[in-house]
């Protein structure tokens, strides 16, 4: 059986029994297709009980159709869903973060969302097809971050075209998270109470950014065109 990457954890708090999904790590090794690590059973295992459930998130992404999956069934769950990203929810675990009722992050947690990718092997029609299905895994993912975060589709669009990273602050600035967990807790600061920034940054502006730096300014200083490629094949690893 391949690994499962959830685990469900119940608590009793009060006499009510409260439940707890923990999403650690990449989500689906390879594919949910003709292995025991199926959508049949995750839906068992969560309408196995009712009432409210925590989702706690740490993950780098996986399958975008398993996540798919696991968003849908968390959207349709009677109860209220409260997602807490741990650590990361990445790529495809950023939009099943976004099936929360309220969706908290810890304020050392970040969020990435980036366009789906793939690997396709073949003529230029073959090539042609996969990225009009990438297109149309794009919409799809972009419809989970419209319904939650209510932001301009192109917006989203371009913030995928960059692959984004949030701090908890900027989710919750961009909508993709609701609040920051222990927010108003009673903490002490020796350097004093610090407001936490909202912070993102790009894959795109981080690359750019290193470009410019191998780039001469001055149009008679001129680098070797073998040691320019080195420098960057160095920096696409």
């Amino acid at each position: 059986m391949k690994r499962k990457f959830w685990n469900w954890i119940k608590n009793d708090v009060g006499g009510e029994e409260e439940r707890t999904l923990v999403l650690n790590g990449e989500i689906s090794d390879e594919t949910w297709y003709g292995d025991e690590v199926t959508p049949a059973l995750f839906a068992k295992e969560l309408n196995a009980g009712s009432g409210n459930i925590t989702v706690w998130i740490n993950s780098p992404g996986g399958d975008v159709f398993a996540a798919a999956q696991i968003y849908n069934l968390l959207m349709e769950y009677k109860g209220d869903v409260t997602v807490k990203v741990d650590a990361l929810a990445a790529s495809a675990a950023s939009v099943i973060a976004m099936a929360g009722t309220t969706v908290l992050m810890s304020p050392v947690a970040m969020m990435m969302i980036h366009n789906p990718i793939t690997v396709a092997i073949g003529d230029s029609k073959e090539m042609q097809k996969a990225g009009e299905m990438l297109n149309e895994v794009k919409e799809g993912i972009m419809n989970a971050y419209e319904i939650k975060t209510g932001m301009d589709r192109k917006k989203i669009s371009h913030l995928m075209d960059a692959e984004s990273w949030f701090n908890a602050k900027k989710a919750v600035e961009l909508g993709f998270a609701d609040g920051i967990l222990h927010e108003g807790e009673d903490t002490e600061d020796v350097a004093g109470e610090k407001e936490l920034e909202g912070l993102m940054f790009s894959r795109t502006a981080v690359t750019n950014s290193l470009l410019t730096k191998l780039i001469p300014k001055k149009p008679e200083a001129k680098i070797p065109i073998e040691q320019l490629e080195k420098r960057l094949q160095l920096l696409s690893h």
